[in-house]
């Protein structure tokens, strides 16, 4: 079957699409969404506004592609990196799996905060969020807690939230965690300390 290669039009149709995400999830996440200007995004992306429109229709629909973006990255990165290891303990396997959480975490702070942002108010978006992505999150790891790390399934929610907080906070204040520690929680030596230590706290 003959297969169909972009042609120069479309392959920069799909370049500035790819450059509002980016803009968008970097805005969503510093400003929420109510703060965040499609505007804004655009000066960001380098684009002009009425490209938002023509690629995602609405504010919404921008949010909502941002959101899909990171967590399909998450999503990737873990199965790509954890695929690719031979590992057979499954408390080793367990670890490796926060590491790269973390490490994905380091690298990407914007999906903490826009978590943290979405999370506070019981409206559209934040159901959404959760019924899309958190929630098979949630219970694709939710197995590996209870046998592996030996979490309680009482204590699943409590082990939920203590990953994603020990995972990304550093990352997300790094400035804070700069200014209080002299740490800087970006360097590279810094993310693998941090990989290890959190996997071993909650997969000891």
């Amino acid at each position: 079957m003959a297969t169909t290669t972009p042609t120069a039009r479309q392959r920069q149709r799909d370049a500035t699409r790819d450059r509002i995400l980016e803009a968008a999830v970097e805005a969503f996440a510093e400003m929420g969404f109510r703060g965040a200007s499609t505007r804004e995004i655009a000066r960001r992306a380098g684009t002009n506004q009425g490209l938002i429109t023509y690629h995602f229709q609405s504010k919404d629909a921008l949010w909502r592609a941002a959101a899909d973006s990171i967590f399909e990255r998450l999503g990737r990165q873990l199965t790509e990196r954890l695929d690719a290891l031979d590992l057979s303990d499954p408390r080793e396997l367990a670890r490796e799996g926060i590491r790269q959480y973390v490490r994905f975490a380091a690298a990407h702070p914007e999906l903490f905060r826009i978590m943290v942002d979405e999370g506070r108010v019981a409206d559209d978006r934040m159901k959404w969020l959760v019924d899309t992505h958190l929630r098979p999150r949630f219970e694709a790891i939710a197995p590996g807690l209870v046998e592996a790390a030996g979490v309680d399934e009482a204590l699943l929610p409590h082990a939920f939230y203590a990953l994603a907080g020990a995972a990304s906070l550093m990352f997300a204040v790094a400035p804070e965690c700069r200014r209080l520690t002299g740490l800087d929680p970006r360097s590279a030596q810094a993310v693998e300390a941090h990989a290890d230590y959190v996997a071993r706290l909650l997969a000891p």
